[in-house]
C-alpha cells in the first residue's frame, strides 16, 4: 500500500513561521551592530572627499588623501576610546543621561579642538621625531605608518573594552616609525623625557587634586550639621572658581604669548569667577529650597557644577588630544609642500576640522561603551565625587594643553578616579571627623548607614576594583611598545611596496 502524502498541520506551519521570525531578529540584530562601523565608514569617506577638495590639484596629493583617511579614523578612536573619560563620572553619578553626556562632549570638543588644539599638534608634528633631520618623503611616511599603528592598536584596544592611552599609542607609534626610517639620531630625546615624565606624574597629580577637592567637599559640606546651608554657601564658589581657572587659561591659550603678564591673566581669572559666583549664587538658593537635610539633597546641588566641569573637560580635551589624530596628518601636509605659511606643526584649519569632526563622530558611534566602564564599574561615584573628579582633571589637562605637554587624559582620568576611590578607603576608616560625625548622628537617631558596615557591604561600597586597577595598569604599561613596534613593521611594509 502506498505511504499517505505528509499533510502540513496548522502546528506545523505555526513552528516554521516561528524559525523565519527568529531568523529576522537575528538578522536585524546583527545589522545593527553593522551600523555604527557602517556610518564610520562613511565618514572616513567623506574626510577623504574633504581632503581632496583642498589639495586635488597639488603635488603629493594622494599621499595627503590616503593620510586624511587615516587621521579621520584615527580620530573615530580617540572618541571611542578616550573622551570616554570626560563624561564618564557624570553618567556614572547619575547627573546626566547618556544622550546628553554625548552631545555635551561632542560639542565642547570641537570647539576645543578647533579653537585651542595648535600648540599641542606642532608637539606631535615636529618635536618628537625632529622634522628638519629627516628626508620630507621619509617624514610622510613615518607619520602614515604611526597613524595606521595607533589606531589600529586603540581599535583593538576599544574592542577589549580597555581605557588605554591614545597619546601613549600615537607618541610610541612616531617613535617606532622614526627610528624604523631613519635611526635613532632624529628622535628628541629631551621631549621625550618630558612626555615620559608626565605620564607618570599626571595621573598622580590628576588623584592628588581629586583626593583635595573631596577632602573639602567633606570638611566643608558633607560632614557639616546644617549640610544645605553648606552648600548653599560654598557650591557657588566651586563654580566661580572652575569658571575662573577656565577663563584664565583660555586667555593664555588665545592671546600671542607675552601679551598679557601673570598677574592680568589673573585679575581676569578672578573678575570672571565673581561674575559666576554672583550667577550662580540664585541659582544654587532656588535649587536648596525645601531640601531636606541629607547627602542625597546634595546631588541636586552638584548637579550644575558637575556639568559645567564636564563640559570644560571636553573642551580641554579637544585642545590636548585632537593632536593625535591631526599631528601627524599636519606633518604629511606640510612635507608635501600644501601647508599653510605658519611653518611646521601650524595646521591649516581643514586639518584641525578632520580630528574635531572624528573624536565626536567617534563618540556617538561607539563611546557608551567605556563611558560605563570609567563612570560605574571602577569606584563608586555620586555626584560630589564625580564633580572632584571631572574639575581635577580638567584642571591638569588645561595646564598641560598650555604647556604644549601631550599628557594622557585617560591616565588624569583614571587616576582621578582612582585618587577618590582610595581616598575614600582612607577617610572611612581613619577620619576622625567622620567618625565624630557619626556618632553625633547616632546619638541623634539620624544616622543614614550603619557605623560599621560588614566586609562585603564595605567593598561593595568603598573600595576601589583592584582587578580594573591591575588591568588598565598593564594596557597602560603595554601601549608604546605595542604601538611602536607595529608601526615599525608597518613603515617597513609601505617602504617595500611604495617607495
Amino acid at each position: 500500500m502506498p505511504p499517505r502524502p505528509a499533510v502540513l498541520t496548522k502546528r506545523t506551519l505555526d513552528k516554521d513561521l516561528d524559525k523565519i521570525t527568529h531568523v529576522e531578529d537575528v538578522a536585524k540584530h546583527v545589522l545593527r551592530r553593522l551600523v555604527a562601523p557602517g556610518l564610520g565608514l562613511i565618514f572616513v569617506g567623506l574626510t577623504m572627499l574633504f581632503a581632496g577638495v583642498y589639495v586635488f590639484d597639488r603635488p603629493g596629493a594622494m599621499l595627503v588623501v590616503a593620510a586624511a583617511a587615516l587621521a579621520g579614523y584615527m580620530a573615530m578612536n580617540i572618541g571611542a576610546n578616550d573622551v570616554t573619560n570626560n563624561v564618564g563620572a557624570a553618567v556614572g553619578a547619575r547627573a546626566m543621561t547618556m544622550g546628553q553626556a554625548l552631545v555635551i562632549a561632542a560639542i565642547f570638543e570641537v570647539l576645543g579642538a578647533t579653537i585651542a588644539g595648535g600648540e599641542v599638534v606642532k608637539t606631535i608634528s615636529s618635536n618628537i621625531v625632529d622634522a628638519v633631520q629627516v628626508p620630507q618623503v621619509a617624514l610622510g611616511w613615518i607619520m602614515m605608518a604611526a597613524l595606521m599603528a595607533a589606531a589600529l592598536w586603540i581599535n583593538l584596544a576599544t574592542w577589549m573594552n580597555a581605557p588605554v592611552s591614545t597619546t601613549h599609542a600615537i607618541v610610541g607609534a612616531v617613535i617606532g616609525a622614526g627610528i624604523s626610517a631613519v635611526g635613532t639620531e632624529p628622535v628628541n630625546w629631551r621631549v621625550m623625557l618630558e612626555i615620559t615624565s608626565s605620564w607618570i606624574t599626571s595621573p598622580l597629580i590628576g588623584g592628588l587634586i581629586a583626593a583635595g577637592l573631596l577632602y573639602l567637599v567633606k570638611t566643608l559640606i558633607i560632614y557639616r550639621d546644617d549640610k544645605i546651608a553648606a552648600a548653599r554657601l560654598w557650591v557657588p564658589v566651586l563654580v566661580a572658581a572652575m569658571a575662573g581657572a577656565f577663563m584664565a587659561y583660555m586667555v593664555l591659550q588665545l592671546s600671542p604669548p607675552g601679551r598679557f603678564p601673570p598677574f592680568t591673566v589673573i585679575l581676569i581669572g578672578i573678575g570672571i569667577g565673581l561674575v559666576s559666583w554672583l550667577a550662580a549664587r540664585p541659582l544654587v538658593l532656588a535649587q536648596a529650597q525645601g531640601l531636606e537635610n541629607r547627602n542625597s539633597s546634595l546631588r541636586v546641588l552638584f548637579r550644575l557644577p558637575l556639568i559645567g566641569s564636564a563640559a570644560l573637560l571636553s573642551f580641554a580635551h579637544g585642545a590636548n588630544d585632537v593632536s593625535n589624530a591631526v599631528g601627524p596628518l599636519s606633518a604629511i601636509v606640510h612635507s608635501a609642500g600644501i601647508g599653510s605659511d605658519g611653518g611646521v606643526g601650524h595646521p591649516p584649519l581643514w586639518v584641525m576640522l578632520i580630528g574635531a569632526l572624528g573624536i565626536s563622530v567617534g563618540l556617538l558611534l561607539f563611546g557608551p561603551r567605556l563611558i560605563r566602564l570609567v563612570g560605574e564599574e571602577i569606584t563608586k561615584l555620586n555626584p560630589m565625587r564625580a564633580y572632584c573628579v571631572a574639575l581635577s582633571t580638567a584642571f591638569t589637562v588645561i595646564v598641560a594643553s598650555w604647556l604644549g605637554l601631550p599628557v594622557s587624559t585617560t591616565h588624569i582620568a583614571v587616576g582621578a578616579v582612582f585618587g577618590v576611590g582610595f581616598f575614600r578607603e582612607w577617610y572611612t576608616r581613619r577620619s576622625k571627623r567622620r567618625i565624630a560625625y557619626i556618632r553625633r548622628k547616632a546619638d541623634s537617631w539620624e544616622l543614614d548607614e550603619p557605623e560599621e558596615p560588614n566586609i562585603h557591604e564595605r567593598r561593595r561600597r568603598y573600595l576601589v576594583r583592584r582587578s580594573h586597577f591591575m588591568t588598565i595598569i598593564a594596557a597602560w604599561i603595554i601601549t608604546v611598545p605595542v604601538s611602536g613596534a607595529l608601526a615599525a613593521m608597518i613603515y617597513w611594509v609601505m617602504f617595500a611596496l611604495f617607495v
